[in-house]
């Protein structure tokens, strides 16, 4: 009976595909929908893209209470610091406080978390901050447990430079090549652009993601 039910102790995870990559002129981040709750399926439709500022997001996996806290603590010290600036922060500062963050609470936070944004000082930009508060700068990034079937696809076909519209193909057709293996992974595509003008988000619904070779 203990087993029967042991999904119902078990802790939301966003077992996941997530990803960002830059183009000329700005970002696009996406991620898959699924969460689950052991082998339980919580939520088909979640929002694993989260607003930090009008021109930061991150993508989270691992735990879901413990990077949509990180995101809310994040937002709330970068709210301050853009009063103080009486501007804007550059992504570069919010990729720093989710490293912080995680770092620091590196033994109690299931957390690997993108962000990803642009900034008048240097446009288009993605930090990935993987478990254990690691902060890399990169132009392309992948993760979740969707991505480890993905890594030959993104360093065969990403490019630097691409327009918005080949990016955003690009992100979707790699997520759905992650969410056809993975079974952590599954449901819709949301994607976000972020440019200059802020964030422009779409939703590719299940039955409109590309189709791929299957026996």
């Amino acid at each position: 009976m203990e087993l029967a039910n042991d999904w119902m102790n078990a802790a939301h995870s966003t077992g996941t595909s997530i990803m960002a990559a830059t183009f000329d002129g700005g970002v696009v981040v996406g991620a898959d929908s699924r969460t689950t709750t052991g082998a339980y399926i919580a939520n088909r439709v979640t929002d694993k893209l989260t607003k930090v500022t009008d021109h930061i997001y991150c993508c989270r996996s691992g735990s879901a209470a413990d990077t949509q806290a990180i995101a809310d603590i994040v937002g709330y010290h970068l709210e301050f610091h853009s009063m103080e600036l009486g501007e804007e922060p550059l992504v570069e500062v919010g990729a720093n406080v989710f490293k912080e963050l995680c770092y620091n609470y590196r033994d109690s936070l299931s957390a690997g978390i993108l962000v990803a944004g642009w900034d008048k000082k240097h446009g288009g930009q993605i930090y990935s901050i993987p478990i254990g508060g690691m902060c890399v700068k990169q132009s392309v990034s992948i993760g979740g447990s969707g991505s480890s079937y993905v890594y030959g696809y993104v360093d065969s076909n990403y490019k630097l430079n691409m327009t918005k519209d080949e990016c955003v193909k690009f992100v979707i057709t790699t997520l759905a090549l992650a969410m056809s293996r993975d079974g952590s992974s599954g449901g819709v595509v949301r994607v976000g652009i972020i440019t200059e003008k802020g964030v422009e988000r779409k939703v590719v619904l299940g039955d409109e993601l590309p189709k791929f070779f299957e026996e």
